[in-house]
């Protein structure tokens, strides 16, 4: 017994085909994606790294101080102060090391929040790292919070917050004596071309003032006047600075409150209500009362021997 599909007759076929050219299509990026899986793997091991070399050139390129200036951040935790490699070090070191693939992915962005993925890959050693997580299109400030429409300010803080997972992903693959070298050569690089001069500083403390902090805060974090500031003063401020530029820490975690803007607002009293005005007149009358009786009694005992 043979068994006949049915056939729609008014079925002409052409809505299959959006759906056929999406498998198509799919199909497609997905076998580019494992050619190029594929040709990377084969590229890697076909040119393994020097590790001596790839280490000269990292230290080589910690020695530019325009690079040494944005590689080591700090924040203050538990009352302590906390430093390691920036997100602009760990780039230079995964770009150095040689084989590495390493970026950030929006998987989706819908319902006021995005889906992101960054990751490190050390293609000659098979060895990956990726973090997936969910940035809600939210900016949290000491105001309040605010749900962001601007494409452009979403971006941002995808990218912001990218950067972060994206520098313990490279720092997890990399190995850590590499890393470790690297935050060295570079505090010795900004020791060596700390600029101290009195212009030096002024653009220092210039560059704080857009985040909130004075030169009087910044003279009371080091304890001297700002043309006293050492080198290595200088260089944690600079530290500090990127990690107030990133995001990773506040102002107040760092710096004390202005006093010289205190006064200002002590000097300003509040106006005294009706119900002061109206005591303080009834005191006054009241001392006013007083110190006229001694004078009538005395005025009485010189009339009464007349």
């Amino acid at each position: 017994m043979t068994s006949t599909a049915m056939m729609n007759p008014f079925d002409d076929g052409k809505s299959m085909a959006p759906a056929m050219a999406t498998t198509v299509t799919q199909a497609t990026e997905s076998s580019r994606a494992v050619a190029e899986v594929q040709a990377a793997l084969f590229i890697a091991r076909t040119n393994p790294r020097d590790q001596k070399r790839a280490m000269d050139r990292i230290l080589n390129a910690c020695c530019r101080p325009s690079l040494a200036e944005s590689a080591i951040y700090a924040y203050a935790r538990g009352g302590s102060s906390i430093t390691g490699p920036s997100i602009r070090l760990a780039e230079a070191v995964a770009q150095q090391w040689g084989n590495m693939q390493f970026g950030i992915r929006e998987l989706s962005n819908q319902g006021g929040k995005s889906e992101v993925q960054a990751f490190a890959w050390d293609v000659e050693t098979n060895t990956r790292r990726e973090i997936t997580f969910t940035v809600p299109h939210i900016r949290h400030t000491k105001k309040g919070s605010y749900k962001l429409e601007d494409p452009r300010d979403i971006y941002e803080l995808v990218a912001n917050q990218g950067a972060r997972r994206l520098r313990a992903c490279i720092l997890a693959v990399v190995p850590g004596d590499v890393v470790e070298a690297a935050v060295n050569q570079c505090q010795i690089t900004l020791q060596s071309h700390t600029d101290v001069t009195a212009e030096g500083i002024k653009k220092l403390i210039e560059a704080f003032e857009p985040m909130g902090v004075t030169k009087a805060q910044i003279e009371k974090f080091c304890q001297c006047r700002a043309e006293a500031i050492k080198p290595a003063q200088i260089v944690r401020l600079r530290s500090i600075y990127t990690s107030l530029r990133d995001g990773m820490s506040s102002p107040s975690d760092w710096f004390e409150p202005d006093e010289s803007k205190a006064p200002a607002a002590i000097e300003a009293k509040p106006e005294p209500s009706l119900k002061d005005k109206l005591k303080a007149r009834k005191a006054k009358a009241e001392a006013e009362t007083v110190e006229a009786q001694p004078v009538t009694e005395e005025v009485q005992s010189e009339e009464l021997p007349l």
